[in-house]
């Protein structure tokens, strides 16, 4: 399965714990791992279907598991389209393409369950999107890590180290996408990171609920409010947030009705209850002081903040990461050149790089794995993985 070719191309496909899509990229990735930049990049949009399917699997019901099988079919074929849709931009062929790296749709993710073993469940029919695509497909990227004692999350430090880190300064990336998780690289050393805590999930949930939108463009809703102190100090007091790395989370901890419980605690305490423009205020507010909490405890000595995923798009909670971390320049990747919606899939690219050369793409410091892994499995798209 060894490419000596100097370098070949990649496509990675991400939808992630906001549940708002599907991302891929069309990216050119050097023999040695050398980044030479995205070609193409396309995005879908779930369908209400498909989306309601997935949020539904985010926790137990009945006949869940053919439930979860049909969504994995209903996924493939989502990211078969953008594939397709990287191949017509670019005016490549399948052929050109090396692999794709899909990261498939996290529905559940317990590191660490019993006995320090546990497991991460993405959904995605690897071996149908390779039938679709005609293209080797490498999935299942974080099992290996989880296998090995580790948190199998977050994988792309180690990407972002390649990309952004200096030789003569600290930096700390933050990927806000449905959970936030935050990189931190200094010279010389090995990539830190670990998730913060609620991205945009809880955000979405809230503005979908009473408004039927998908998420709060440009933060216009939570800046309508005003965050209450008492809601937010309830859920800052969330024991994760204390837990040093390594460490993840996700939808499995901060889902609605974790929010929903905190809002009741706080009607009976008769405190005066936020309006729906409040609690999303908060919500906003939430995302960015653990966030900046965690800047300040882990990455004090940083130049600067990275910013990537959908909540770089929102005005009012990147205004409030600039007021909590003032004299930290903060800034979109874009500014380094890579999208910020670019950023996860380009990373599942070169995860699937790294699978192909059969090199270690986990960073023990990060996930707390017993050490290097080779992660993700391949789905050949012909007789054998080439």
């Amino acid at each position: 399965m060894t490419d000596v070719r100097p370098d070949a191309l990649f496509i990675g496909l991400m939808s992630g714990t906001s549940l708002d899509g599907v991302d891929g990229v069309l990216c050119r990735i050097g023999a040695d791992g050398c980044w030479h930049g995205v070609l193409a990049h396309a995005h879908r949009p779930f369908s209400e279907p498909l989306r309601g399917a997935l949020m539904a699997l985010q926790s137990s019901g009945p006949d869940e598991l053919h439930r979860a099988a049909l969504a994995g079919n209903a996924l493939a074929l989502a990211y078969a389209e953008v594939v397709q849709a990287l191949l017509d931009t670019s005016q490549m062929p399948a052929t050109a393409v090396r692999a794709i790296g899909a990261h498939g749709q996290t529905v559940r993710h317990q590191p660490g369950l019993h006995d320090g073993i546990g497991y991460t469940l993405q959904l995605g029919n690897a071996a149908l999107l390779a039938e679709r695509t005609g293209i080797d497909v490498i999935a299942d990227l974080r099992s290996r890590d989880v296998a090995a004692g580790g948190q199998g999350a977050p994988l792309v430090p180690v990407f972002h180290q390649h990309v952004f880190g200096r030789p003569d300064a600290t930096r700390a990336v933050v990927n806000i996408g449905g959970i936030s998780n935050l990189t931190i690289l200094r010279p010389g050393e090995p990539a830190r990171g670990f998730d913060c805590g609620p991205g945009n999930a809880l955000m979405d949930h809230w503005i979908h609920r009473h408004h039927g939108r998908a998420y709060d463009d440009r933060g216009t809703w939570a800046a309508s409010g005003t965050a209450s102190p008492a809601l937010l100090a309830d859920l800052l007091a969330q024991p994760y947030f204390a837990q040093q790395p390594p460490k993840s989370t996700g939808r499995d901890l901060f889902h609605p009705a974790w929010l929903q419980e905190r809002l009741d605690a706080l009607a009976r305490t008769g405190a005066p209850v936020p309006s729906r423009a409040d609690v999303q205020a908060t919500l906003c507010e939430f995302t960015a002081a653990a966030i900046a909490d965690d800047v300040r405890r882990h990455a004090p000595d940083a130049a600067d903040l990275l910013v990537c995923g959908g909540g770089a798009f929102n005005d009012t909670l990147i205004t409030r990461l600039k007021a909590l971390l003032p004299g930290l320049a903060i800034l979109s990747t874009e500014a380094e050149g890579l999208p910020a919606l670019e950023v996860e899939a380009a990373a599942f690219a070169w995860l699937a790089h790294m699978h192909v050369h059969r090199r270690a793409a986990n960073e023990p410091a990060v996930t707390g794995a017993t050490g290097l892994r080779v992660l993700g499995a391949c789905y050949p798209s012909g007789p054998d993985c080439r």
